[in-house]
């Protein structure tokens, strides 16, 4: 595993990414009621915030607005994406190489793998190909590690997340984004799947938008059970004030503060 400590896309080797590549894995229908947020400039403006290690992006939008922004935000380059139109078993487009990523200016290089797919074996050596091809330059990777497929019953089961937290381990991910299990015992239980402190580090998937005190406490648990962060997109870029809540998230996060207090 590659030290994140002084990596780029990590602060005291805490994590909080900017996910903004629902564009093409959602749609616009994840703009709906925030039109504003289809430009890409005003979420990149977002990023801007102390909070943010890094922005989460597709190739386009890298190439189209990353150069405005290179100096006031790390960048985390995503590899593969799908559209929602795909209605097969779960897969996904390797749509960048590690070297055009390389070209762009990413410090990290993001990868989605679907464990349980029927596409799973090909993905994961796609991933082969991507994680040392990006030690070639150094560059973390971060694995989306989402279980899912026909003979997957419940991929939001402690035991599945936790089994997605080690499969990113044992494929040499950096770091491991995985669904929130419920629960501060079921997200330590996870860590420790992963590896623990010299493992890869797990952060959790921000997911739909809640209220601001339910965010909080799922990630007050995540860092109370040895989680490095989150990545989160729509709880943040989907409020009409963005920077309210990523000043919460910094507390929480960076400055172990309780929910209560990052509120107030």
């Amino acid at each position: 595993m590659l030290a994140l400590d002084d990596s780029a896309i990590a602060r005291d080797g805490k994590i909080l990414i900017l996910a903004y590549d629902h564009g093409l894995e959602h749609g616009p229908t994840d703009f709906e009621g925030l039109e504003e947020r289809m430009d890409p400039q005003t979420v990149f403006d977002v990023a801007t915030h102390d909070a943010v290690t890094s922005i989460a992006v597709q190739k386009g939008i890298a190439e189209g607005y990353y150069p405005s922004y290179e100096d006031d935000v790390a960048l985390l380059a995503k590899l593969n994406g799908t559209s929602n139109l795909w209605m097969g078993e779960p897969d996904s487009a390797v749509n960048c190489s590690v070297e055009y990523a390389a070209e762009l200016g990413a410090d990290a290089i993001g990868f989605t793998l679907y464990g349980g797919s029927n596409h799973e074996i090909e993905m994961a050596e796609e991933f082969r190909d991507a994680h040392e091809a990006a030690r070639e330059y150094d560059l973390p990777s971060v694995m989306w590690s989402y279980p899912r497929g026909q003979g997957l019953k419940d991929d939001t089961d402690p035991g599945t997340i936790a089994y997605a937290a080690r499969q990113a381990l044992e494929l040499g991910a950096d770091v491991a984004k995985v669904k929130y299990p419920g629960s501060r015992d079921a997200m330590e239980h996870a860590v420790r799947a992963a590896g623990g402190p010299n493992g890869t580090s797990v952060i959790m998937s921000g997911g739909s938008k809640v209220s601001d005190e339910a965010f909080l406490k799922n990630v007050k648990a995540v860092i109370d059970a040895g989680g490095a962060g989150l990545a989160v997109g729509r709880n943040i870029w989907q409020r009409e004030n963005p920077t309210e809540l990523l000043d919460a998230l910094e507390a929480v996060i960076f400055e172990e503060a309780s929910v209560d207090a990052a509120l107030d």
